[in-house]
């Protein structure tokens, strides 16, 4: 069994998590809302710190509760104020009861399964000291491939962002303003 203290932060970090998720839906001022979601997101990595995760713990504070945050700070910034309300919509009804059939088969699942337990032999055998060197064996060992795949994708990713936020007629502005410092006109240059 595990300490005390490790079940309490569990159990502390899930209803901190918990309530702010719900408060994150219930908030009407997007930036309140945003402040929330980063709790949540704080408190999702205590819950991977309780379970030994440690490196998924710091990965869900610097990708989602630091990077992710910003980014939908600066996307709540960059829009008008008048469409900064959180008011209700449509979709808010089917949504609650959408949350509620899966939180109670969540709930009916972790309740109703019997879970097995390793104990002993079993557990000592699945035992490992820190999970950043398991995880970097495991992506230049066994998943090489997969984790180069990713990386390709993620460049292309980038690479198509880029074109899609480019003006092209910023590029030909460019272009003109350098052949007329040159004193070189697009008749000459042909």
């Amino acid at each position: 069994m595990e300490s005390t203290g490790i079940v309490v932060a569990f159990y502390v970090l899930s209803a901190l998590t918990v309530l702010s998720a719900l408060s994150v839906f219930l908030m009407r001022n997007l930036v309140h809302a945003i402040v929330f979601l980063v709790m949540s997101f704080i408190g999702m990595a205590g819950l991977f710190v309780t379970l030994s995760a440690d490196f998924i713990a710091v990965a869900q504070i610097l990708i989602y509760a630091g990077a992710i945050s910003v980014l939908l700070v600066f996307a709540v910034m960059l829009t008008p104020l008048a469409s900064r309300n959180n008011g209700n919509s449509l979709y808010a009804g089917p949504g609650v009861l959408l949350g509620a059939a899966i939180a109670a088969i969540v709930v009916f699942t972790a309740v109703d399964v019997e879970w097995n337990e390793l104990t002993g032999a079993a557990l000592e055998e699945r035992a490992f000291i820190d999970t950043i060197g398991t995880i970097g064996d495991q992506l230049l060992g066994q998943h090489i491939l997969a984790f180069e795949v990713a990386s390709v994708l993620l460049l292309f990713a980038l690479l198509g962002a880029i074109v899609l936020v480019t003006d092209p007629g910023a590029v030909d502005e460019e272009d003109e303003a350098a052949e007329d410092a040159a004193g070189v006109t697009a008749e000459d240059a042909v």
